[in-house]
């Protein structure tokens, strides 16, 4: 190693190159996964998706979206630092480690753009949406395609380098990542919106159990409880839950034999995403477990849900012989 090269911070280089990498990689993933749910939410396609339910693609964009917010402003603050400091020491250019490392670099993400041509080409050999297969392809030769173009320029001699058309490069794909990343929440929801929408599920959730309990006591004793506190029971375990917001009871009223309703206070509309849902929703009639059970579905506000049991279905619990 030339003398110009030594205490210049050789191990603090390799660190930094080997984070880029990481930060590189990550962020590739991430900004393809959220193209890919934006373009799996638009353009549902009934073979690859038979019952294109919303938020499997919602909850894999919040993932994706979470890294690619931590990663981005890594890897940028990481170039940067990289470029001034080669700026102010021309030689470094030419460290082998660098070379290696950037080499490393394409490699990386080279083969991980190869694994998605061919987990995409699998598909469309399944039948996927063509025009699917067209966008994610697209999608794929455009991060490929972006990686390469900017490490190729950093492989070659500076003097072969337009740094201005590569700076505008540079500031054309930080806009576009922060236009996903704003899309992205415009689909999903603002943290406080997604954290309304658990708390509807929570009393979704607490109705249901209600209803099996109710259902229970009327199977043991043959009628339905006055009240919810009736039914509370300590050596079975069995408790009345509340709103996990409020701290009040959920609403309750027999109206008749065996027919009650149970009511409470929703923020949401059922179903609610933000970004609203495409015209299809469900490519076709989808299971309950998909569907979130709609006979909860629900508009916001106060919202009673009427139910009756019927005996020849739901039969009183078989009584000792004594």
């Amino acid at each position: 190693m030339p003398k110009s090269l030594e205490n210049k911070n050789l191990p603090r280089d390799v660190f930094l190159y080997l984070l880029s990498i990481i930060a590189l990689v990550s962020v590739a993933i991430s900004f393809g996964t959220i193209l890919f749910q934006y373009i799996n939410y638009y353009f549902p396609d009934i073979v690859s998706d038979p019952y294109g339910a919303p938020f499997q693609y919602t909850v894999q964009m919040r993932s994706a979206l979470a890294a690619l917010i931590v990663f981005f402003p890594v890897y940028v603050w990481i170039v940067k630092f990289l470029k001034k400091d080669i700026s102010a020491n021309p030689e470094k250019r030419e460290l082998k480690i660098r070379k290696w490392l950037l080499y490393l670099t394409l490699f990386a993400s080279g083969l991980a753009i190869i694994i998605d041509l061919i987990f995409l080409l699998n598909n469309f050999l399944e039948g996927e949406l063509t025009l699917r297969f067209a966008l994610k392809v697209l999608s794929v030769l455009f991060i490929a395609g972006s990686i390469f173009y900017y490490y190729l320029n950093e492989l070659r001699e500076a003097k072969n380098v337009n740094e201005g058309r590569l700076k505008a490069f540079s500031w054309f794909i930080v806009a576009v990542v922060i236009a996903s990343v704003v899309a992205a929440f415009f689909l999903i929801g603002s943290p406080m919106k997604q954290r309304l929408i658990k708390l509807d599920e929570r009393r979704v959730n607490d109705l249901q159990y209600i209803q099996s309990q109710v259902v229970s006591y009327w199977q043991s004793k043959e009628k339905l409880p006055q009240t919810l506190d009736e039914m509370r029971n300590d050596i079975t375990g069995v408790s009345v839950p509340v709103d996990p917001q409020t701290g009040s009871a959920y609403g309750y009223e027999v109206l008749g034999n065996l027919k009650f309703s149970l009511c409470a206070d929703f923020a949401t509309k059922s179903g609610d995403v933000p970004g609203g849902y495409p015209k299809y929703r469900y490519s076709v009639p989808a299971p309950d477990y998909l569907l979130g059970n709609a006979t909860w579905d629900h508009e916001a506000g106060k919202i009673c849900f009427e139910r009756t049991i019927d005996p020849e279905i739901i039969k009183p619990f078989e009584k000792p012989i004594r």
